[in-house]
């Protein structure tokens, strides 16, 4: 059985995977947690790494039954057929954010370098340098076409 990308209505994505997962069906959610700032204090907060995006695992004969939970909009297409993940990418995820980085050290990169990840979830992985800010890193990694941020000042020493 494939993974379909399901399209939710935005900030839905945990009560679909909850109505989703009671109707017996193999979902997943990616989430991340983020300090997000309130004019009285700050809290961390589970967050969705993909906003909007569900991926559900199920035959293609059974794939109606999610329009019957609210919240769901559609699903993903690519090519004119339902987007399909495979199970590696999805396993490659959740390795990726179960695993602590550790310490990375960045020496003179500019955006446009390519590098292989030696290290964590993506080890072997090429990866292009877009964007590298005080904080943050934006890295393309070429061979999954995903865009990962890194922004984490222990992982990123201060850079100017």
């Amino acid at each position: 059985m494939p993974w379909f990308v399901l399209y939710t209505q935005p900030r839905s994505e945990k009560k679909v995977v909850d109505r989703l997962d009671k109707m017996g069906l193999t979902v997943y959610c990616p989430m991340t947690i983020q300090v997000r700032q309130w004019s009285d204090r700050k809290k961390k907060v589970e967050v969705p790494l993909l906003n909007s995006y569900v991926f559900v695992h199920l035959a293609e004969a059974d794939r109606n039954l999610v329009f019957e939970v609210p919240g769901v909009v559609r699903y993903l297409f690519w090519l004119g057929q339902p987007a399909v993940v495979r199970d590696h990418e999805i396993k490659t995820l959740q390795n990726w954010l179960s695993t602590d980085l550790g310490d990375l050290e960045v020496t003179s990169l500019k955006p446009g370098d390519t590098l292989t990840l030696k290290e964590g979830a993506f080890k072997n992985q090429e990866a292009i340098i877009k964007t590298i800010s005080k904080n943050k890193m934006q890295l393309v990694l070429t061979s999954l076409g995903l865009l990962v941020t890194l922004t984490t000042k222990s992982i990123l020493p201060d850079l100017k």
